[in-house]
């Protein structure tokens, strides 16, 4: 009796369990695979919207559309300016000396005061120059007489003379006596004009309009000529002059202005250039450069009828050279540089689009840039996101109604109460908003199913 037993043969139609444990593997791979495929898909289609919407307010199909700040290229007049710092400085400054040595008597200003020419400010006691006086007219009056005296005498001896009564050499010797006593009341009467302006001198007046200083001198104290200090102080104010430095090769144009006699307006601003302080013309140019700045010295004269200039104060300068017509002007932050130089971004409205376009710039004032080339007057740019943009870039202008996210379906605007493109009648927008993403949902709901359908057949 045989009691071998006879093993299996090797090749069996059976599949192995190990083999039907990879297959298993394998199609939860897959599977696993389109889950995250799927919630790819969703998450980039929640993030960027393909719609034609899109596609016509960005020019690229998809590309996220930036909201940015527009203005329009205006035609208008633009100053050429000139800034410089400069000094006021007073037409005038005189020191109000006395003429005569005296007592003060007395003092007729306030400091501070604005004075007129020939106004009294001061008296030094008069009583000396009186008397002074008194003598030299004294002096004066008996010179007179004498020669008076001596005509009398030198016409009778001429009458003498031709009655050959007398002789020659006597009429002669009078009539020098005659010319000297002319001379010696000439000399009387100019000590009495000294006198007298001695006299007048005692009364100290202005010698020039303008604001007087701090007193120097009180009354009863004895003042001269020679004080250095005088009496007070008066400064010219009414009008006023601001010298400035001008730079080198503006000095030519600035010579050829005054030549012609164009008028050239200037504008002095406050320390923090937030306010003008008076308006004035340029008047005279330096004769020469100064080597060591480079500049050349010029002024410029003011009313200051407000008085809000004041002597030896540092004011900012404004030199208007001449006025450019018709010029293209952009706002200052819409021209920008790169490294093939300046350029502006250009809107291209229809299309929700800008170009970048380079440009030539000009002149420039506090918030205006000119450009001299490259753009016409009524063309937009953009002045505000411009450091996100490239040149075909979609853009959102201010005034519209994006849909979407990014900017998408900014180019299109939706009358209000009609349904959102593709939407059904009647359906609301959460519920539009909400359709996209179920779809995607029950496709990855049914791949563990499928899953578990597998590894019950393999089991």
């Amino acid at each position: 009796m045989d009691t071998r037993v006879e093993s299996p043969p090797i090749h069996s139609n059976t599949p192995p369990v190990k083999r039907m444990s990879r297959r298993a593997r394998l199609i939860g791979s897959v599977l696993a695979v389109a889950v995250l495929a799927g919630t790819g898909w969703l998450a980039w289609h929640l993030t960027h919207p393909d719609t034609p919407e899109a596609g016509a307010a960005g020019g690229r199909r998809g590309a996220p559309a930036t909201t940015v700040g527009v203005a329009t290229a205006e035609s208008t007049s633009i100053p050429v300016i000139l800034d410089a710092l400069g000094t006021v400085t007073p037409q005038a400054t005189v020191k109000v000396r006395p003429q005569v040595s005296g007592v003060m008597e007395k003092v007729l200003f306030k400091e501070g005061q604005m004075v007129r020419a020939g106004e009294l400010m001061a008296t030094i006691d008069p009583r000396q120059f009186e008397l002074a006086l008194m003598q030299a007219s004294g002096q004066r009056q008996r010179d007179e007489a004498q020669l008076a005296s001596a005509r009398v005498t030198l016409t009778r001896f001429q009458t003498l003379l031709k009655q050959d009564s007398i002789a020659r050499q006597e009429v002669d010797t009078q009539a020098a006596l005659v010319r000297q006593l002319e001379g010696t009341v000439m000399i009387d009467k100019a000590n009495e004009g000294v006198a007298r302006l001695n006299l007048g001198y005692a009364r100290v007046v202005a010698p020039i309009s303008g604001r007087v200083g701090l007193r120097t001198v009180d009354v009863g104290n004895v003042v001269s000529s020679s004080d250095a200090n005088g009496i007070a102080l008066i400064t010219q104010v009414t009008p006023i002059d601001v010298v400035f430095a001008v730079p080198q090769d503006r000095a030519g144009e600035l010579q050829q202005s005054a030549v012609s006699g164009r008028s050239m307006k200037v504008t002095a601003l406050d320390r923090t250039r937030s306010s003008a302080l008076d308006t004035g013309v340029f008047t005279s140019l330096d004769n020469q450069v100064d080597v060591q700045t480079g500049t050349v010295k010029a002024k410029a004269r003011f009313a200051n009828a407000q008085l809000a200039l004041f002597p030896s104060q540092f004011v900012n300068v404004q030199l208007e050279l001449r006025t450019i017509e018709n010029a293209v002007t952009v706002p200052v932050a819409a021209l920008r540089h790169g490294n093939a130089g300046d350029y502006v971004y250009v809107v291209n409205a229809a299309e929700r689009t800008v170009s970048l376009r380079p440009v030539q710039r000009g002149q420039a004032t506090a918030d205006k840039i000119q450009i001299a080339s490259g753009l016409k007057a009524g063309e937009q740019v953009i002045t505000e996101g411009a450091d996100r943009l490239k040149d075909g870039a979609p853009v959102v202008l201010p005034g519209d109604n994006p849909r979407g996210m990014n900017g998408a379906g900014a180019g299109k605007r939706q009358r209000p109460g009609a349904p959102a493109d593709g939407a059904r009648p009647g359906a609301s927008a959460a519920g539009d908003a909400a359709t996209p993403a179920t779809l995607p949902a029950s496709g990855a709901a049914s791949a563990p199913r499928r899953r578990r359908a597998s590894q019950a057949e393999g089991a």
